[in-house]
């Protein structure tokens, strides 16, 4: 298990808790019956409910360890304090850049809570990487796995 500080906004501290807490008291009894159910079928051997009761059992096992640990080591990103005049780009920042005439739009957030597809860009990411310590009217190379792409911050939130 790793010692490292994760960052996380509020809004995805508050994702995890609920998470963790639908895991407990909802998935977790509804697995435990479904097992139980399963293994009233018969011969545990060639039971294709029962092993995948028992597969779903482990995965939401796993994933309430995973978030428990996260949990331990969240640092909750102060958002009041994220960047005080509003230039530079940091960890819970909202970016707005230029690549290629258009704005695009991304919060810069901890690996944890990141979700491309919604504009949730990880630290950690080749984006997040290139973008973090930068202000307005900076421009920035972000080297991607394809490619080099060439941006212009236009306002940090």
């Amino acid at each position: 298990m790793s010692t490292d500080r994760i960052p996380v906004t509020p809004d995805g501290h508050a994702k995890l808790l609920e998470e963790l807490e639908h895991l407990v008291t909802v998935r977790r009894p509804e697995i435990i019956r479904a097992v139980a159910t399963a293994r009233e079928e018969g011969d545990l051997r060639e039971n294709a409910g029962y092993d995948a009761a028992r597969n779903d059992q482990g995965f939401i096992e796993g994933r309430i360890r995973d978030i428990e640990s996260i949990l331990k080591r969240i640092d909750i990103i102060d958002e009041d304090a994220v960047s005080a005049d509003g230039s530079l780009v940091t960890i819970g920042a909202t970016v707005t850049i230029t690549i290629d005439g258009d704005d695009e739009t991304y919060t810069i957030v901890g690996a944890v809570e990141a979700n491309p597809n919604e504009g949730r860009i990880s630290n950690e990411s080749p984006f997040g990487k290139a973008l973090l310590g930068k202000r307005v009217g900076d421009s920035v190379d972000i080297k991607t796995p394809v490619t080099t792409l060439n941006a212009k911050i236009v306002s940090v939130e």
